[in-house]
Protein backbone atom coordinates (compact mmCIF):
# COMPACT_ATOMS: atom_id res chain seq x y z
CA UNK A 1 0.00 0.00 0.00
CA UNK A 2 1.35 3.47 -1.00
CA UNK A 3 0.96 6.46 1.31
CA UNK A 4 -0.26 9.88 0.18
CA UNK A 5 2.09 12.83 0.00
CA UNK A 6 0.51 14.31 3.14
CA UNK A 7 1.14 11.07 5.05
CA UNK A 8 4.74 11.07 3.90
CA UNK A 9 5.21 14.69 5.01
CA UNK A 10 3.77 13.87 8.44
CA UNK A 11 6.04 10.88 8.69
CA UNK A 12 9.12 12.94 7.88
CA UNK A 13 8.09 15.68 10.30
CA UNK A 14 7.53 13.06 12.99
CA UNK A 15 10.93 11.62 12.27
CA UNK A 16 12.57 14.99 12.71
CA UNK A 17 10.70 15.55 16.00
CA UNK A 18 12.07 12.33 17.41
CA UNK A 19 15.57 12.90 16.09
CA UNK A 20 15.55 16.29 17.81
CA UNK A 21 14.36 14.60 21.01
CA UNK A 22 17.22 12.07 20.77
CA UNK A 23 19.75 14.91 20.54
CA UNK A 24 18.17 17.18 23.18
CA UNK A 25 20.50 18.27 25.97
CA UNK A 26 19.89 17.02 29.48
CA UNK A 27 17.69 19.61 31.17
CA UNK A 28 15.84 20.30 34.39
CA UNK A 29 12.70 18.61 33.08
CA UNK A 30 14.54 15.30 32.75
CA UNK A 31 15.42 15.39 36.44
CA UNK A 32 11.91 16.52 37.35
CA UNK A 33 10.54 13.52 35.43
CA UNK A 34 12.91 11.19 37.27
CA UNK A 35 11.58 12.45 40.62
CA UNK A 36 7.93 12.26 39.54
CA UNK A 37 8.23 8.76 38.13
CA UNK A 38 10.75 7.69 40.75
CA UNK A 39 8.53 8.50 43.70
CA UNK A 40 6.07 5.99 42.29
CA UNK A 41 8.80 3.37 42.47
CA UNK A 42 9.79 4.53 45.94
CA UNK A 43 6.19 3.81 46.97
CA UNK A 44 6.16 0.51 45.07
CA UNK A 45 9.16 -0.85 46.93
CA UNK A 46 8.04 0.55 50.28
CA UNK A 47 4.65 -1.16 49.97
CA UNK A 48 5.94 -4.49 48.62
CA UNK A 49 8.81 -4.95 51.07
CA UNK A 50 7.34 -3.45 54.25
CA UNK A 51 5.45 -6.68 54.86
CA UNK A 52 8.69 -8.56 55.59
CA UNK A 53 9.39 -6.32 58.63
CA UNK A 54 6.03 -6.97 60.32
CA UNK A 55 5.06 -10.49 59.18
CA UNK A 56 6.28 -11.97 62.47
CA UNK A 57 4.44 -9.25 64.42
CA UNK A 58 1.19 -10.22 62.72
CA UNK A 59 1.73 -13.80 63.84
CA UNK A 60 2.30 -12.75 67.45
CA UNK A 61 -0.75 -10.48 67.48
CA UNK A 62 -3.30 -12.70 65.79
CA UNK A 63 -2.12 -16.32 66.02
CA UNK A 64 -0.65 -16.82 69.48
CA UNK A 65 -1.55 -20.20 70.98
CA UNK A 66 -0.56 -20.59 74.67
CA UNK A 67 -0.54 -24.37 74.32
CA UNK A 68 2.45 -24.20 71.94
CA UNK A 69 4.57 -22.25 74.46
CA UNK A 70 6.20 -20.12 71.76
CA UNK A 71 5.38 -16.85 69.98
CA UNK A 72 2.56 -16.96 67.48
CA UNK A 73 3.36 -17.25 63.78
CA UNK A 74 1.23 -16.84 60.70
CA UNK A 75 -0.17 -20.19 59.51
CA UNK A 76 1.41 -21.33 56.22
CA UNK A 77 -1.58 -20.46 54.05
CA UNK A 78 -1.99 -17.03 55.69
CA UNK A 79 1.73 -16.26 55.46
CA UNK A 80 1.76 -17.21 51.78
CA UNK A 81 -1.29 -15.04 51.11
CA UNK A 82 -0.05 -11.99 53.03
CA UNK A 83 3.38 -12.16 51.42
CA UNK A 84 2.23 -13.06 47.92
CA UNK A 85 -1.15 -11.45 47.25
CA UNK A 86 0.34 -8.03 46.46
CA UNK A 87 2.63 -9.71 43.94
CA UNK A 88 -0.38 -11.34 42.28
CA UNK A 89 -2.02 -7.93 42.01
CA UNK A 90 1.20 -6.48 40.62
CA UNK A 91 1.33 -9.10 37.88
CA UNK A 92 -2.24 -8.35 36.84
CA UNK A 93 -1.59 -4.60 36.93
CA UNK A 94 1.51 -4.89 34.77
CA UNK A 95 -0.40 -6.70 32.04
CA UNK A 96 -3.46 -4.44 32.19
CA UNK A 97 -1.74 -1.06 32.42
CA UNK A 98 0.93 -2.13 29.96
CA UNK A 99 -1.80 -2.73 27.39
CA UNK A 100 -3.72 0.41 28.44
CA UNK A 101 -0.62 2.59 28.08
CA UNK A 102 -0.37 1.65 24.40
CA UNK A 103 -4.12 1.72 23.80
CA UNK A 104 -5.12 4.99 25.49
CA UNK A 105 -1.82 6.80 25.97
CA UNK A 106 0.74 6.82 28.73
CA UNK A 107 -0.50 10.04 30.34
CA UNK A 108 -4.19 9.09 30.46
CA UNK A 109 -3.65 6.08 32.70
CA UNK A 110 -0.53 7.20 34.58
CA UNK A 111 -2.37 9.03 37.34
CA UNK A 112 -4.74 6.11 37.95
CA UNK A 113 -1.92 3.95 39.29
CA UNK A 114 -1.05 6.54 41.96
CA UNK A 115 -4.69 6.91 43.02
CA UNK A 116 -4.89 3.16 43.53
CA UNK A 117 -1.68 3.13 45.57
CA UNK A 118 -2.76 6.03 47.77
CA UNK A 119 -6.18 4.67 48.69
CA UNK A 120 -5.18 1.02 49.06
CA UNK A 121 -2.15 1.89 51.22
CA UNK A 122 -4.47 3.68 53.62
CA UNK A 123 -7.08 0.93 53.38
CA UNK A 124 -4.46 -1.74 54.16
CA UNK A 125 -3.73 0.01 57.43
CA UNK A 126 -7.45 0.12 58.20
CA UNK A 127 -8.00 -3.61 57.60
CA UNK A 128 -10.82 -4.80 59.82
CA UNK A 129 -12.51 -7.95 61.00
CA UNK A 130 -14.09 -9.57 64.03
CA UNK A 131 -11.45 -12.33 63.99
CA UNK A 132 -7.89 -12.92 62.86
CA UNK A 133 -9.20 -14.47 59.67
CA UNK A 134 -11.33 -11.42 58.97
CA UNK A 135 -8.43 -8.98 59.45
CA UNK A 136 -6.10 -11.03 57.26
CA UNK A 137 -8.77 -11.42 54.57
CA UNK A 138 -9.42 -7.68 54.30
CA UNK A 139 -5.67 -6.99 54.43
CA UNK A 140 -5.10 -9.39 51.54
CA UNK A 141 -7.98 -7.83 49.57
CA UNK A 142 -6.55 -4.33 49.86
CA UNK A 143 -2.98 -5.47 49.22
CA UNK A 144 -4.07 -7.17 45.99
CA UNK A 145 -5.43 -3.87 44.66
CA UNK A 146 -2.40 -2.07 46.04
CA UNK A 147 -0.31 -4.45 43.95
CA UNK A 148 -2.53 -3.78 40.93
CA UNK A 149 -1.69 -0.09 41.10
CA UNK A 150 1.99 -0.83 41.70
CA UNK A 151 1.99 -3.11 38.67
CA UNK A 152 0.85 -0.29 36.42
CA UNK A 153 3.79 1.85 37.46
CA UNK A 154 6.32 -0.58 35.95
CA UNK A 155 5.50 -0.34 32.23
CA UNK A 156 4.23 3.24 32.35
CA UNK A 157 7.15 4.78 34.25
CA UNK A 158 9.73 2.90 32.22
CA UNK A 159 8.09 3.76 28.90
CA UNK A 160 7.51 7.42 29.75
CA UNK A 161 11.06 7.95 30.96
CA UNK A 162 12.61 6.17 27.99
CA UNK A 163 10.48 8.20 25.56
CA UNK A 164 11.36 11.51 27.22
CA UNK A 165 15.09 10.77 27.23
CA UNK A 166 17.81 11.43 24.70
CA UNK A 167 19.65 8.35 23.48
CA UNK A 168 22.94 9.31 25.13
CA UNK A 169 21.66 9.22 28.73
CA UNK A 170 18.47 7.16 28.36
CA UNK A 171 19.76 4.18 30.35
CA UNK A 172 20.81 6.35 33.28
CA UNK A 173 17.47 8.18 33.38
CA UNK A 174 15.36 5.02 33.26
CA UNK A 175 17.73 3.38 35.74
CA UNK A 176 17.45 6.35 38.11
CA UNK A 177 13.67 5.96 38.19
CA UNK A 178 14.07 2.31 39.12
CA UNK A 179 16.85 3.10 41.62
CA UNK A 180 14.29 4.87 43.79
CA UNK A 181 13.16 1.36 44.67
CA UNK A 182 16.29 1.08 46.82
CA UNK A 183 15.28 4.08 48.89
CA UNK A 184 11.80 2.60 49.21
CA UNK A 185 13.20 -0.64 50.63
CA UNK A 186 15.44 1.34 52.98
CA UNK A 187 12.58 3.58 54.09
CA UNK A 188 10.24 0.67 54.82
CA UNK A 189 12.77 -0.79 57.23
CA UNK A 190 13.60 2.64 58.71
CA UNK A 191 9.94 3.47 59.39
CA UNK A 192 9.51 0.04 61.01
CA UNK A 193 12.47 0.83 63.29
CA UNK A 194 11.09 4.25 64.22
CA UNK A 195 7.57 3.03 64.92
CA UNK A 196 8.70 0.01 66.93
CA UNK A 197 11.09 2.20 68.97
CA UNK A 198 8.38 4.74 69.75
CA UNK A 199 5.85 2.13 70.81
CA UNK A 200 8.45 0.11 72.73
CA UNK A 201 9.44 3.22 74.69
CA UNK A 202 5.80 3.94 75.47
CA UNK A 203 4.73 0.35 76.22
CA UNK A 204 7.92 -1.40 77.27
CA UNK A 205 7.30 -5.14 77.46
CA UNK A 206 9.42 -8.11 78.59
CA UNK A 207 10.71 -10.87 76.34
CA UNK A 208 8.43 -13.78 75.54
CA UNK A 209 10.29 -16.24 77.78
CA UNK A 210 9.81 -13.85 80.72
CA UNK A 211 6.10 -13.20 80.22
CA UNK A 212 4.44 -14.71 77.11
CA UNK A 213 1.26 -12.64 77.43
CA UNK A 214 2.74 -9.25 78.24
CA UNK A 215 5.54 -9.59 75.64
CA UNK A 216 3.10 -8.51 72.93
CA UNK A 217 1.56 -5.15 73.72
CA UNK A 218 -1.97 -4.75 72.29
CA UNK A 219 -0.88 -1.30 71.08
CA UNK A 220 1.63 -3.01 68.76
CA UNK A 221 -1.33 -3.50 66.42
CA UNK A 222 -0.93 0.16 65.44
CA UNK A 223 2.66 -0.39 64.30
CA UNK A 224 1.92 -2.44 61.20
CA UNK A 225 -1.14 -0.35 60.38
CA UNK A 226 0.78 2.93 60.49
CA UNK A 227 3.66 1.37 58.57
CA UNK A 228 1.36 0.49 55.67
CA UNK A 229 -0.50 3.80 55.75
CA UNK A 230 2.69 5.86 55.54
CA UNK A 231 3.16 4.35 52.08
CA UNK A 232 0.47 6.70 50.79
CA UNK A 233 2.47 9.85 51.56
CA UNK A 234 5.11 9.84 48.78
CA UNK A 235 2.50 8.85 46.20
CA UNK A 236 0.16 11.65 47.27
CA UNK A 237 3.01 14.17 47.22
CA UNK A 238 3.68 13.61 43.51
CA UNK A 239 0.14 13.04 42.20
CA UNK A 240 -0.41 16.65 41.07
CA UNK A 241 2.85 16.72 39.14
CA UNK A 242 2.19 13.37 37.51
CA UNK A 243 -1.16 14.39 36.04
CA UNK A 244 0.42 17.62 34.74
CA UNK A 245 3.03 15.77 32.69
CA UNK A 246 2.39 16.03 28.93
CA UNK A 247 2.00 12.94 26.78
CA UNK A 248 5.33 11.70 25.43
CA UNK A 249 6.25 13.07 22.02
CA UNK A 250 6.88 9.56 20.74
CA UNK A 251 3.37 8.40 21.58
CA UNK A 252 1.84 11.57 20.14
CA UNK A 253 3.87 11.42 16.91
CA UNK A 254 4.00 7.67 16.23
CA UNK A 255 0.71 6.38 17.64
CA UNK A 256 -1.66 9.37 17.86
CA UNK A 257 -0.16 10.63 14.54
CA UNK A 258 -0.21 14.26 15.72
CA UNK A 259 3.28 15.50 14.91
CA UNK A 260 2.37 19.15 15.40
CA UNK A 261 1.28 18.57 18.99
CA UNK A 262 4.33 16.37 19.61
CA UNK A 263 6.58 19.22 18.47
CA UNK A 264 4.75 21.79 20.63
CA UNK A 265 4.85 19.56 23.72
CA UNK A 266 8.54 18.94 23.22
CA UNK A 267 9.32 22.65 22.76
CA UNK A 268 7.36 23.51 25.91
CA UNK A 269 9.01 21.09 28.34
CA UNK A 270 12.47 20.56 26.86
CA UNK A 271 13.03 24.07 25.48
CA UNK A 272 14.16 22.92 22.06
CA UNK A 273 13.21 24.52 18.76
CA UNK A 274 11.82 22.40 15.95
CA UNK A 275 11.68 23.65 12.37
CA UNK A 276 8.64 21.96 10.83
CA UNK A 277 9.72 22.99 7.35
CA UNK A 278 13.05 21.19 7.48
CA UNK A 279 11.82 17.78 6.52
CA UNK A 280 9.41 19.10 3.89
CA UNK A 281 12.50 20.03 1.89
CA UNK A 282 13.67 16.43 1.71
CA UNK A 283 13.61 15.38 -1.91
CA UNK A 284 13.96 11.66 -1.56
CA UNK A 285 11.04 9.97 0.19
CA UNK A 286 10.12 6.39 0.78
CA UNK A 287 6.74 4.77 1.26
CA UNK A 288 5.87 3.20 4.57
CA UNK A 289 5.92 -0.57 4.58
CA UNK A 290 2.62 -2.20 5.49
CA UNK A 291 4.61 -4.35 7.90
CA UNK A 292 4.95 -1.28 10.12
CA UNK A 293 1.50 -2.08 11.52
CA UNK A 294 2.20 -5.65 12.62
CA UNK A 295 0.61 -6.71 15.91
CA UNK A 296 1.88 -8.40 19.03
CA UNK A 297 0.72 -11.87 17.96
CA UNK A 298 1.82 -11.60 14.34
CA UNK A 299 4.50 -13.63 12.61
CA UNK A 300 6.31 -10.38 11.83
CA UNK A 301 6.57 -9.47 15.51
CA UNK A 302 7.80 -12.97 16.31
CA UNK A 303 10.46 -12.67 13.61
CA UNK A 304 11.65 -9.23 14.65
CA UNK A 305 11.19 -9.24 18.42
CA UNK A 306 10.04 -12.67 19.57
CA UNK A 307 13.43 -13.89 20.77
CA UNK A 308 14.08 -10.56 22.48
CA UNK A 309 10.77 -10.71 24.37
CA UNK A 310 11.51 -14.28 25.50
CA UNK A 311 14.97 -13.21 26.68
CA UNK A 312 13.61 -10.21 28.61
CA UNK A 313 10.81 -12.23 30.20
CA UNK A 314 12.88 -15.26 31.23
CA UNK A 315 15.73 -13.16 32.64
CA UNK A 316 13.27 -11.09 34.69
CA UNK A 317 11.51 -14.27 35.89
CA UNK A 318 14.75 -15.88 37.07
CA UNK A 319 15.97 -12.69 38.68
CA UNK A 320 12.79 -12.17 40.69
CA UNK A 321 12.66 -15.75 41.94
CA UNK A 322 15.97 -15.02 43.64
CA UNK A 323 15.52 -11.34 44.48
CA UNK A 324 12.11 -11.52 46.16
CA UNK A 325 12.72 -14.78 47.97
CA UNK A 326 15.97 -13.35 49.37
CA UNK A 327 14.18 -10.24 50.63
CA UNK A 328 11.33 -12.22 52.15
CA UNK A 329 13.38 -14.85 53.96
CA UNK A 330 16.43 -12.75 54.82
CA UNK A 331 15.08 -12.48 58.37
CA UNK A 332 15.52 -16.27 58.57
CA UNK A 333 19.10 -15.94 57.29
CA UNK A 334 19.81 -13.30 59.94
CA UNK A 335 18.42 -15.63 62.59
CA UNK A 336 20.54 -18.52 61.28
CA UNK A 337 23.78 -16.56 61.78
CA UNK A 338 22.73 -15.08 65.10
CA UNK A 339 22.03 -11.49 64.01
CA UNK A 340 18.48 -11.84 65.31
CA UNK A 341 17.98 -13.73 68.58
CA UNK A 342 15.46 -16.50 69.06
CA UNK A 343 11.88 -15.15 69.02
CA UNK A 344 11.40 -16.32 72.61
CA UNK A 345 14.15 -13.96 73.77
CA UNK A 346 12.46 -10.85 72.38
CA UNK A 347 9.27 -8.94 72.82
CA UNK A 348 7.10 -8.42 69.74
CA UNK A 349 8.26 -4.83 69.23
CA UNK A 350 11.91 -5.68 69.78
CA UNK A 351 11.64 -8.31 67.04
CA UNK A 352 10.28 -5.71 64.59
CA UNK A 353 13.13 -3.39 65.55
CA UNK A 354 15.83 -6.02 65.03
CA UNK A 355 14.45 -7.25 61.70
CA UNK A 356 14.19 -3.66 60.46
CA UNK A 357 17.72 -2.85 61.63
CA UNK A 358 19.20 -5.85 59.81
CA UNK A 359 17.35 -4.91 56.61
CA UNK A 360 18.56 -1.30 56.85
CA UNK A 361 22.17 -2.48 57.11
CA UNK A 362 21.86 -4.70 54.03
CA UNK A 363 20.10 -1.94 52.08
CA UNK A 364 22.74 0.66 52.98
CA UNK A 365 25.81 -1.41 52.15
CA UNK A 366 24.57 -3.35 49.12
CA UNK A 367 21.06 -2.72 47.78
CA UNK A 368 21.10 1.08 47.39
CA UNK A 369 24.73 1.35 46.16
CA UNK A 370 24.09 -1.35 43.56
CA UNK A 371 21.28 0.62 41.95
CA UNK A 372 23.33 3.81 41.64
CA UNK A 373 26.44 2.10 40.33
CA UNK A 374 24.21 0.89 37.50
CA UNK A 375 22.93 4.43 36.90
CA UNK A 376 26.53 5.69 36.72
CA UNK A 377 27.80 3.03 34.31
CA UNK A 378 24.84 1.81 32.24
CA UNK A 379 25.43 4.25 29.37
CA UNK A 380 29.18 3.64 29.48
CA UNK A 381 29.66 -0.11 29.61
CA UNK A 382 26.15 -1.01 28.44
CA UNK A 383 23.14 -2.95 29.69
CA UNK A 384 24.23 -6.35 28.42
CA UNK A 385 27.56 -6.48 30.25
CA UNK A 386 25.98 -5.24 33.49
CA UNK A 387 23.26 -7.89 33.34
CA UNK A 388 25.67 -10.69 32.47
CA UNK A 389 28.18 -9.91 35.21
CA UNK A 390 25.36 -9.39 37.71
CA UNK A 391 23.93 -12.85 37.12
CA UNK A 392 27.45 -14.33 37.16
CA UNK A 393 28.42 -12.90 40.55
CA UNK A 394 25.00 -13.64 42.06
CA UNK A 395 25.45 -17.26 41.01
CA UNK A 396 28.99 -17.34 42.37
CA UNK A 397 28.00 -15.86 45.74
CA UNK A 398 25.10 -18.28 46.11
CA UNK A 399 27.32 -21.26 45.32
CA UNK A 400 29.90 -20.10 47.89
CA UNK A 401 27.20 -19.76 50.55
CA UNK A 402 25.79 -23.16 49.64
CA UNK A 403 28.96 -25.20 49.62
CA UNK A 404 30.58 -23.48 52.61
CA UNK A 405 27.32 -22.98 54.49
CA UNK A 406 28.14 -24.84 57.71
CA UNK A 407 31.67 -23.42 57.97
CA UNK A 408 30.36 -19.90 57.58
CA UNK A 409 27.30 -20.34 59.78
CA UNK A 410 28.90 -22.47 62.49
CA UNK A 411 27.29 -25.13 64.71
CA UNK A 412 24.63 -24.76 67.42
CA UNK A 413 26.20 -23.44 70.61
CA UNK A 414 26.33 -26.02 73.46
CA UNK A 415 24.73 -23.60 75.93
CA UNK A 416 22.13 -22.14 73.56
CA UNK A 417 21.00 -24.11 70.53
CA UNK A 418 19.29 -21.03 69.05
CA UNK A 419 22.73 -19.49 68.44
CA UNK A 420 25.61 -20.68 66.25
CA UNK A 421 29.22 -20.77 67.33
CA UNK A 422 32.49 -21.31 65.48
CA UNK A 423 31.45 -19.89 62.12
CA UNK A 424 32.38 -16.71 60.29
CA UNK A 425 29.18 -14.73 60.51
CA UNK A 426 30.68 -11.51 59.16
CA UNK A 427 31.82 -13.30 56.00
CA UNK A 428 28.41 -14.98 55.66
CA UNK A 429 26.55 -11.67 55.80
CA UNK A 430 29.10 -9.95 53.54
CA UNK A 431 28.71 -12.58 50.81
CA UNK A 432 24.93 -12.59 51.25
CA UNK A 433 24.89 -8.78 50.95
CA UNK A 434 26.98 -9.00 47.75
CA UNK A 435 24.17 -10.93 46.09
CA UNK A 436 21.94 -7.87 46.60
CA UNK A 437 24.64 -5.55 45.31
CA UNK A 438 25.12 -7.55 42.11
CA UNK A 439 21.36 -7.97 41.70
CA UNK A 440 21.02 -4.20 41.57
CA UNK A 441 24.30 -3.57 39.78
CA UNK A 442 23.00 -6.18 37.40
CA UNK A 443 19.76 -7.75 36.23
CA UNK A 444 17.36 -6.13 38.70
CA UNK A 445 18.07 -2.78 37.01
CA UNK A 446 18.71 -3.90 33.43
CA UNK A 447 15.63 -6.12 33.15
CA UNK A 448 13.64 -2.97 33.87
CA UNK A 449 15.54 -0.72 31.43
CA UNK A 450 15.88 -2.89 28.31
CA UNK A 451 12.19 -3.79 27.65
CA UNK A 452 11.43 -0.05 27.56
CA UNK A 453 13.86 0.32 24.65
CA UNK A 454 13.64 -2.72 22.39
CA UNK A 455 10.09 -2.69 21.07
CA UNK A 456 8.03 -0.49 18.69
CA UNK A 457 6.29 2.53 20.23
CA UNK A 458 2.79 1.09 19.72
CA UNK A 459 3.78 -2.10 21.62
CA UNK A 460 6.43 -0.74 23.98
CA UNK A 461 4.31 -0.44 27.12
CA UNK A 462 2.60 -3.79 26.43
CA UNK A 463 5.88 -5.65 25.96
CA UNK A 464 7.38 -4.07 29.06
CA UNK A 465 4.26 -5.13 30.98
CA UNK A 466 4.65 -8.71 29.71
CA UNK A 467 8.31 -8.82 30.70
CA UNK A 468 7.56 -7.32 34.11
CA UNK A 469 4.66 -9.74 34.65
CA UNK A 470 7.01 -12.64 33.94
CA UNK A 471 9.23 -11.21 36.64
CA UNK A 472 6.38 -11.03 39.12
CA UNK A 473 5.49 -14.63 38.30
CA UNK A 474 9.01 -15.43 39.46
CA UNK A 475 8.49 -13.29 42.54
CA UNK A 476 5.33 -15.26 43.35
CA UNK A 477 7.28 -18.50 43.02
CA UNK A 478 9.85 -17.06 45.40
CA UNK A 479 7.32 -15.66 47.87
CA UNK A 480 5.12 -18.75 48.03
CA UNK A 481 7.66 -21.47 47.32
CA UNK A 482 10.49 -20.38 49.57
CA UNK A 483 8.25 -19.84 52.58
CA UNK A 484 8.00 -23.62 52.51
CA UNK A 485 11.35 -24.51 50.99
CA UNK A 486 13.43 -22.58 53.55
CA UNK A 487 11.89 -24.49 56.47
CA UNK A 488 14.19 -26.87 58.32
CA UNK A 489 14.56 -30.34 56.88
CA UNK A 490 14.49 -31.79 60.41
CA UNK A 491 11.09 -32.66 61.83
CA UNK A 492 10.14 -30.46 64.78
CA UNK A 493 12.50 -27.59 63.89
CA UNK A 494 10.30 -25.95 61.27
CA UNK A 495 7.86 -23.13 62.05
CA UNK A 496 4.52 -24.20 63.47
CA UNK A 497 2.09 -25.44 60.83
CA UNK A 498 4.69 -25.89 58.11
CA UNK A 499 5.87 -29.19 56.68
CA UNK A 500 9.58 -29.83 56.63
CA UNK A 501 11.37 -28.05 53.82
CA UNK A 502 14.78 -28.34 52.23
CA UNK A 503 16.44 -25.85 54.58
CA UNK A 504 18.21 -22.59 53.91
CA UNK A 505 21.35 -24.23 52.51
CA UNK A 506 19.54 -26.08 49.73
CA UNK A 507 17.28 -23.08 49.14
CA UNK A 508 20.41 -21.05 48.42
CA UNK A 509 21.50 -23.75 45.95
CA UNK A 510 18.17 -23.50 44.11
CA UNK A 511 18.60 -19.73 43.91
CA UNK A 512 22.12 -20.18 42.52
CA UNK A 513 20.71 -22.37 39.76
CA UNK A 514 17.99 -19.84 38.87
CA UNK A 515 20.63 -17.11 38.61
CA UNK A 516 22.71 -19.35 36.37
CA UNK A 517 19.74 -19.86 34.03
CA UNK A 518 19.28 -16.08 33.89
CA UNK A 519 22.95 -15.74 32.91
CA UNK A 520 22.51 -17.92 29.83
CA UNK A 521 19.21 -16.34 28.74
CA UNK A 522 20.93 -12.94 28.77
CA UNK A 523 22.50 -13.99 25.45
CA UNK A 524 19.04 -13.59 23.88
CA UNK A 525 18.91 -9.92 24.87
CA UNK A 526 20.74 -7.41 22.61
CA UNK A 527 22.66 -4.33 23.65
CA UNK A 528 20.63 -1.11 23.34
CA UNK A 529 23.21 1.47 24.44
CA UNK A 530 23.50 4.50 22.19
CA UNK A 531 20.72 3.54 19.77
CA UNK A 532 17.52 5.47 19.18
CA UNK A 533 14.23 3.90 20.20
CA UNK A 534 13.05 4.09 16.59
CA UNK A 535 16.11 2.20 15.36
CA UNK A 536 15.63 -0.51 18.00
CA UNK A 537 11.88 -0.83 17.48
CA UNK A 538 11.89 -0.37 13.71
CA UNK A 539 9.29 2.40 13.83
CA UNK A 540 10.42 4.00 10.56
CA UNK A 541 10.45 2.42 7.14
CA UNK A 542 14.07 3.33 6.39
CA UNK A 543 15.31 1.15 9.19
CA UNK A 544 16.48 -2.04 7.55
CA UNK A 545 14.09 -4.87 8.43
CA UNK A 546 17.03 -7.22 8.88
CA UNK A 547 19.03 -4.80 11.03
CA UNK A 548 19.02 -6.24 14.51
CA UNK A 549 20.68 -4.45 17.45
CA UNK A 550 24.13 -5.82 18.10
CA UNK A 551 26.05 -6.48 21.28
Amino acid sequence: MTNTGHDIDDNNVGREVLRTLDKAKTQAYHFKSIVIAGMGFFTDAYDLFSISTVAKLLGRLYYYDPALKKPGTLPPNVAAAVNGVALCGTLAGQLFFGWAGDKFGRKKVYGITLILMIFTSIASGLSFGASATGVMTTLCFFRFWLGFGIGGDYPLSATIMSEYSNKKTRGAFVGAVFAMQGFGILSAAAVAIILSSIFDAAFNRPAFNVDPIRSTAPQADYVWRLLFMFGALPAAATYYYRIRMPETARYTALIAKNTEKAAKDMEKVLHVHFDAQKQSEVTERKSVSSKADYGLFSAEFARRHGTQLVGCAVCWFMLDVAFYSQNLFQKDVFSAVGWIPSAKKMSALEEVFRIGRAQVLVALVSTVPGYWVTVALVDTIGRWIIQLQGFFFMTLCMFVLTFDYYNLRGSPCPTDSSKFCGGNHLAFIAIYALTFFFANFGPNATTFIVPAELFPARLRSTCHGISAAAGKAGAIVGAFGFLYASQSAHEGKQDHGYPTGIGIKKSLLVLAITNCIGFFFTFLVPETKGKSLEELGGDFEDVDENDQPTR
